[in-house]
């Protein structure tokens, strides 16, 4: 559903996928329904699943070109500052175009840190990197950047410390945090809040400096295909691996940073989701 939203927001949709939505939530008030038509049920959720993922990817890909390989700054600069979270592209567009010229320094934070490999963002001399880890981090991090916050998706509770320069937009939301209208037709959002919200604020606090390697999508990783091939034809590749879902909240949850170091040198991990912050520094 958030990756149809996201999608939709940039004029890219399937009225079937929608139309399932409604089809799988109608299913979970039928008590008629048996085992049989519940797992069919699961199973194109997975179908259609699928498909949402590649109606996002079309969306970015043909708005904002195809992620390329990118080392991205993970220290801060002087100045004040934007952290923006979640998943949503063209609030990062809008954000970058009310900001230029503005002396704010905008940061990415856990899934948006790969909007950092779009061609179409790095025009923007004042986007300037990624701040901090994966969703659940928040708390600390966002308490710490000292500047302004903006998501579009996941949201630990706020602390008091911080909420006042906290803002929600599109579908995520938290009682007493200022929300960013959407936007009316033909027009961008209003990110004014924000922006006065930065200029007020402190100057992000290190957390790490040094930069990491992200961008090597579909498109980078076919145009290389016969590299790859002959990589693998020599031995120097001994298998793909691919490590996909969520990299859970809970510290003792450590199973895809085990993976990831127990892995022979000559396997190569190919990430399908958020588990990638476990291990991706």
């Amino acid at each position: 559903a958030a990756y149809t939203e996201h999608a939709y927001v940039l004029e890219a949709s399937n009225d079937d996928v929608l139309a399932f939505m409604e089809e799988v939530l109608d299913a979970t008030m039928d008590d008629s329904l048996g085992a049989d038509e519940l797992v069919s049920l699961v199973l194109k959720t997975g179908e259609v699943g699928v498909e949402a993922m590649r109606l996002l990817d079309e969306a970015n890909t043909g708005t904002y070109g195809n992620p390329e390989p990118t080392q991205v700054n993970l220290g801060v600069r002087p100045g004040p500052a934007i952290l923006i979270s979640g998943h949503d592209l063209r609030d990062l567009e809008e954000l970058l175009e009310q900001t230029k010229d503005r002396g704010v320094n905008v940061y990415t934070h856990g899934e948006m840190l790969p909007a950092n490999a779009y061609p179409a963002f790095k025009k923007y001399d004042h986007f300037v990197g990624n701040y901090g880890g994966s969703w659940w981090h928040q708390q600390r991090e966002f308490e710490s950047f000292g500047g302004a916050i903006m998501t579009t998706n996941c949201l630990v509770q706020p602390r008091e410390s911080y909420k006042h320069r906290l803002f929600t937009t599109g579908l995520a939301g938290w009682p007493g945090v200022a929300h960013i209208a959407d936007r009316e037709p033909g027009q961008q959002k209003d990110f004014a809040p924000v922006i006065a919200a930065a200029l007020a604020g402190n100057e992000p606090a290190s957390l790490e400096e040094g930069t990491i390697p992200i961008g090597f999508a579909r498109a980078t990783v076919m145009s290389v295909a016969d590299k790859v091939i002959e990589a693998v034809q020599a031995g120097d590749i001994g298998r793909f691996v691919v490590m996909a879902g969520c990299d859970g909240r809970h510290t003792s949850r450590e199973y895809f940073t085990d993976v990831a170091k127990e892995l022979p040198a000559d396997h190569v991990i190919l990430t399908a989701g958020c588990a990638k912050y476990r291990y991706n520094k």
